[in-house]
Order: C-alpha cells, then sequence, then structure tokens
C-alpha cells in the first residue's frame, strides 16, 4: 500500500468521487449520503471536503462546514466560530490504519490556518471504535447527549432503532490536545483511575454467548470522576440479539441523561481487559474540571 495523501477536493469530478465513495462504504439510502452538489456548496463557501488517497484511488473522506458556538449569544459570532465536522469515511480495506486519525488532524490544520478554535461533531455514544479516537486519542470532550439526534427513523443513521449521539468539542490548541497529539501526556489506566476513587457506575454482566448485558441499574457519581460501561463491540450485539442492544441503548440513554444532567463530562475513554474480560468504559469528570479542557 503506498503513501496516504490527504488535500482538499475541489473539481466536479473529485467531488461525484466522494459521493461515490459513501456509497461504496454505506449504500444507496439516500438519507445517509452527502451529494455531489451539497459538496460543491460546502468546499465552495467557507467548508472544507478533504479526501484520503492511495495513488490516484480517494480512500477516505471527511467533510466540514462552518457553524457557531452557541453557548455564549453575547458574543459576536466571529468569536464564536466553529467548525462542524459533518462525515468522515474511510473505505473498509483502509479502516485501523490511522486514515480516520489523519483526516481529522487535516480539519484542525484548515481551522487554525482560519483562527478557529473549535471543531464539533457527533458519534454514538455506544461505538467503542469512535470513542476511542474521539476522545482518548485526539483529546475531545463530551458534555451533551442528544436523544434521537436524527430523529426515530433515522434509517442506517439510527443503529438498534435510535439514533442518540454525543456531542464531541475538540478545543485544538488547549493543553490538553496539544499533549495527546504530541504524545506527551501519559495516559491513565483504569487500575489508576480506580485507585483514584473513581467507581464504575453500571458494572455490565456476562450472558450466553459472551454477551454484556447491562446493568439492572446503575449508582450516580458523587464524587470527581466516575466511570460508565458500555459494550466493546455493541454492532455485533446488534447483530447477534436485537433485543439486548435495545436494553443496552435505553440504559446508556437513562446514565449519560442523569450523570451529564448533574453536570459531569466524558473527559476520557478506556479500553482494556478487567476481570477476565475486554471491557469498555468513559471517563467522566465533574464540570468543575471543565475550564482545563476548553477554552485555554
Amino acid at each position: 500500500m503506498g503513501n496516504i495523501v490527504i488535500r482538499p477536493l475541489e473539481s466536479w469530478e473529485e467531488l461525484a468521487e466522494a459521493e461515490a465513495i459513501q456509497r461504496e462504504a454505506w449504500g444507496d439510502d439516500p438519507r445517509y449520503l452527502m451529494h455531489q452538489h451539497m459538496l460543491v456548496s460546502i468546499a465552495r463557501n467557507g467548508g472544507v471536503v478533504l479526501g484520503a488517497f492511495d495513488g490516484s484511488r480517494m480512500v477516505g473522506l471527511a467533510v466540514g462546514f462552518l457553524g457557531a458556538d452557541d453557548t455564549d449569544l453575547k458574543r459576536p459570532a466571529m468569536a464564536n466560530l466553529k467548525l462542524f465536522s459533518k462525515r468522515v469515511v474511510v473505505l473498509e480495506a483502509y479502516q485501523g490504519q490511522g486514515v480516520g486519525y489523519r483526516l481529522k488532524l487535516a480539519q484542525r490544520d484548515f481551522a487554525m490556518q482560519r483562527g478557529i478554535r473549535l471543531i464539533t461533531w457527533t458519534f454514538d455514544p455506544l461505538l467503542s471504535r469512535n470513542a476511542h479516537m474521539n476522545i482518548r486519542k485526539l483529546g475531545a470532550v463530551a458534555a451533551h447527549y442528544y436523544v434521537d439526534f436524527y430523529g426515530p427513523d433515522a434509517g442506517p443513521l439510527a443503529l438498534a432503532g435510535a439514533s442518540d449521539r454525543f456531542q464531541v468539542d475538540w478545543w485544538l490548541t488547549s493543553a490538553r490536545v496539544v499533549r495527546r497529539l504530541e504524545g506527551s501526556r501519559n495516559d491513565l489506566t483504569l487500575a489508576q483511575y480506580l485507585s483514584g476513587g473513581a467507581r464504575i457506575l453500571n458494572p455490565s454482566t456476562l450472558i450466553s454467548a459472551d454477551l454484556p448485558a447491562p446493568s439492572e441499574d446503575f449508582i450516580q457519581p458523587t464524587g470527581a470522576l466516575g466511570l460508565v460501561e458500555i459494550p466493546s463491540d455493541y454492532q455485533r450485539i446488534v447483530k447477534a440479539d436485537p433485543g439486548l442492544a435495545r436494553a443496552w441503548r435505553e440504559h446508556s440513554r437513562a446514565i449519560f441523561t442523569a450523570i451529564m444532567g448533574d453536570r459531569y463530562i466524558v473527559t476520557d475513554f478506556l479500553h482494556e481487559t478487567h476481570e477476565g474480560r475486554q471491557r469498555s468504559f468513559y471517563v467522566c469528570s465533574h464540570e468543575g474540571a471543565l475550564s482545563q479542557f476548553s477554552r485555554n
């Protein structure tokens, strides 16, 4: 495999290919596609459409457009300017090789060259691979949980019949993000979080076929940190046991709605062997720690 080159897409032909790569990855459902005419409008009006190429073949795509962060409406729009990352897709044969990560870094470069300090996007909280890259590797944080972000009838955007999403905030120049990207931050382990007083709020149990089931209830965090467990392979559960997949969705919706309503934010993600099996946990910190993650 040759070296992957990432660059902006501008021509009609390349933007048509950008539509085609989505079809190759996800099929023809029109509810999920960003069509060529939309990509042209984004690319020519301040947004960015990036392609990842292996030689002449497009193998990855990232789309972002300008928006405004509305948390402080007293500030002028320019001060609240952000890039919203709408789409990242990498062909299956190229997944797990850092292509998606490099596309996100290219979006960061685009934003910083224009004086933009914030990129936001959404992802399904039950997808552990996405959580690992977004939270652990890139250093984004999540303070908002949206129920059925795209509506209840969202086709391929809805796993197990729901399109719940985290919104993540990626503060590009914060010390937290810079340390993550430079590799100068020592990542904490599950054992270190537990020894520091963090509790697992919703420990899972195993059922048949080694599928994890959510706890019947969860503990509301009372300290600075809490650990929220999700399945390590939710997509496998969706295929193997739709009822169990719905149970995980309802459970995660309840716990994240509750703890974020109590001013906790997602600040880290762990995937480790714990008690003899692979487990995945979000680290949730009380918002008193938010200042070190955002506008610094």
